[in-house]
């Protein structure tokens, strides 16, 4: 019989000790994960109709925790609400966000399932980047609630009678830490639309990012002044979640800038409400166990510790010292993405968020 030869793989010594590196910091976090897994507490007897705003990220996020805290979830559509609630009766209605895939007459809609004696909730996931938009439309519920704190105050003195401000959380379904391929493998990473601060940021960092691995996904990246010398770290257009995640988990380091809440082109924040709370993406990049450096919002230390959980800077040169100190001490970058990891896990999924909602439309709260 013939030999048969087998092809030797060639790989480095670099790439053993890359992928010892990526297992062992899989590992951890699978450990976290187990440690620190979500538990969804009390079921109410109670059948709430859900309508989402058309975002996976948060809509799955929140459909799948309320099926573990409700006996019975009805999920409708932004066009047919009325006809959905007076088929099925629930005993109360949550929409997401109410913009955006939602139609004109969906006031209306609400206002006749309110006279049908069903509570209704929205809660707002954009806020303050709207407020003309949901300075009309908080009227409409029984029950606001908004992630942003400077936005409460705002709602109740348009007259809205119930104003909760509760943040935005994650999805660790869908967030997670996962084995990646090279593609998914930089040493910096930012997901996000380019707005002027971020374009901003980029322009000052783009030659200190020279001859390292960055990816920067989202749209309108054209507007950087820099864009020919960024452009090989571009990818342009909308990010599905599962690929956010993809890269989030192959990352170094990710970073996250908050989208600026003054008007302009990119947003309808006509009455000018600042933004003091972070944004969803503080959450989804701790959950996928990925060390994060963050711009500052007043509330973001009731939600994570710098220098415990994350990370945090001030300035374009705080930023680059921070990179370079992260990328060349891997231990102390570990350690902050895995209690990031924890925090998260523990805190800030849509199990542990949905039950204080709930208290509020059952009337517990």
């Amino acid at each position: 019989m013939k030999a048969v030869k087998v092809k030797q793989s060639k790989k480095r010594p670099q790439d053993y000790l890359s992928g010892y590196r990526d297992g062992y910091r899989l590992g951890l976090c699978e450990a976290v994960r187990r440690l620190n897994a979500p538990t969804p507490g009390e079921c109410r007897p109670m059948k709430l109709m859900y309508v989402p705003q058309g975002f996976q990220a948060i809509d799955t996020g929140i459909t799948e925790a309320l099926r573990q805290l409700v006996t019975e979830v009805v999920v409708g559509s932004p066009n047919s609400m009325l006809e959905l609630a007076a088929g099925e009766k629930p005993d109360a209605v949550l929409v997401m966000n109410g913009l955006h895939v939602f139609p004109e007459d969906h006031l209306d809609q609400i206002d006749e399932i309110r006279a049908m004696g069903i509570p209704t909730a929205i809660w707002f996931a954009d806020d303050p980047y709207f407020t003309e938009d949901t300075s009309v439309i908080c009227g409409h519920y029984d029950h606001v609630f908004t992630h942003e704190l400077g936005c409460v105050e705002f709602y109740y003195l348009l007259g809205a009678k119930s104003v909760h401000y509760l943040p935005l959380c994650v999805n660790p379904e869908m967030f997670y830490p996962r084995r990646t391929g090279p593609e998914h493998q930089n040493d910096i990473v930012f997901i996000g639309n380019a707005f002027h601060n971020r374009t901003q940021l980029f322009d000052e960092l783009a030659p200190f990012l020279k001859g390292k691995k960055v990816v920067i996904a989202g749209g309108f990246w054209e507007r950087l002044t820099r864009f020919e010398q960024l452009s090989p770290f571009i990818k342009s257009g909308f990010m599905p979640p599962e690929e956010t995640a993809n890269y989030y988990s192959g990352a170094k380091l990710v970073i996250n800038i908050h989208r600026p809440w003054e008007g302009g082109q990119d947003n309808r924040n006509s009455y000018q409400i600042p933004s003091r709370s972070i944004n969803p993406r503080t959450y989804e990049i701790s959950a996928c166990g990925t060390m994060q450096l963050t711009d500052i919002r007043e509330d973001l230390g009731n939600y994570y510790r710098a220098g415990r959980d994350l990370d945090t800077y001030g300035s374009v040169e705080e930023l680059k010292r921070k990179i370079e100190y992260y990328l060349s001490h891997e231990k102390e970058r570990r350690q902050l993405a895995l209690q990031g990891l924890q925090t998260t896990l523990r805190h800030h999924t849509f199990t542990a968020r949905l039950p204080q909602l709930l208290d509020v439309i059952t009337g517990n709260g």
